[in-house]
């Protein structure tokens, strides 16, 4: 059996003459927490959504070795699915969306959900439609790492969320799902609130796969270059993609085997580097 729990090759989705995704090819293996990243519209949740079988599309998506069909219900034994929007049904209370999720779920974990519902805090007979969102997100997470699965893709989950709220989702998934044998992927705009937790990156631009790398070989691989003002045309000679100028300094994302007199260095974050790597506008991470 291949290492990889994912293999995609050659995948490409086009919605009539617009391309989302070209002939993109990927390998996620066991384990790992891997990051999506890319500007509004360059595929992200076209990629995850062939990834789960929803859509069809040209090139093969292998999930345990197995080329996955459209519509294909075995998925979900396999892999759990947290989206931007929860889809959960507004008419039921807390404890009924529970226990119907539990009764159509063979892979469901009544230790797990039992854990995870004494922590929560829901109102178990109040109605899912006169819950907070941040309530909503709750009680769709507890659903979800309720089941027994390898795989977990996390389509901007905490979009619309407080901070804390975010910090306490993230924290909950790493302790309650996450261990050496289980994969998470996560796209989304807050880069800077899972960066520490990622291990792998992907940048995607207009539905193609840029890089795909281990995090800290990429900022090996790039910093931050500050100089005076002044010698701004020897940053230009390089031609970054963003450049920033404040308070008599200009400063941009190079290569870090690029050396310029004058500068200093600063290490570049991911959210850096992704404008290095795509550049700016158009909503980026």
């Amino acid at each position: 059996m291949s290492a990889n729990i994912y293999q995609i090759n050659n995948l490409s989705k086009n919605y009539g003459k617009t391309k989302a995704l070209e002939n993109v090819t990927l390998s996620l293996g066991k384990g790992r927490i891997i990051g999506l990243l890319g500007k509004n519209g360059a595929g992200k949740s076209t990629l995850m959504r062939c990834m789960l079988g929803f859509l069809a599309h040209q090139g093969e998506v292998y999930l345990n070795d197995k080329l996955l069909r459209h519509r294909d219900p075995e998925v979900f034994t396999q892999v759990a699915f947290i989206p931007d929007v929860s889809g959960l049904d507004d008419r039921l209370s807390v404890q009924q969306t529970i226990d119907y999720i539990q009764g159509v779920n063979p892979c469901w974990n009544e230790v797990t959900a039992s854990k995870l519902l004494s922590l929560s805090n829901l109102p178990l007979k109040r109605k899912v439609g006169k819950l907070s969102k941040g309530m909503k997100t709750k009680l769709y997470l507890l659903i979800t790492l309720s089941l027994d699965v390898d795989i977990l893709l996390l389509d901007e989950p905490t979009l619309g969320l407080d901070i804390a709220f975010r910090k306490e989702f993230f924290n909950t998934i790493l302790g309650e799902f996450f261990d050496e044998q289980k994969t998470i992927f996560i796209s989304t705009h807050q880069v800077e609130e899972v960066e520490d937790l990622l291990q792998e990156i992907i940048i995607i631009d207009n539905g193609k796969i840029l890089l795909h790398e281990e995090v800290e070989s990429l900022k090996n691989r790039y910093r931050v270059v500050n100089l005076p003002i002044e010698l701004a045309p020897q940053l230009m000679v390089h031609e970054p993609k963003v450049i920033s100028k404040t308070l008599g300094f200009v400063s941009a994302i190079l290569p870090s085997n690029i050396e310029i007199e004058g500068a200093t260095y600063n290490r570049a974050n991911l959210a850096d580097i992704f404008l290095a790597v795509v550049g700016g506008s158009n909503e980026t991470v």
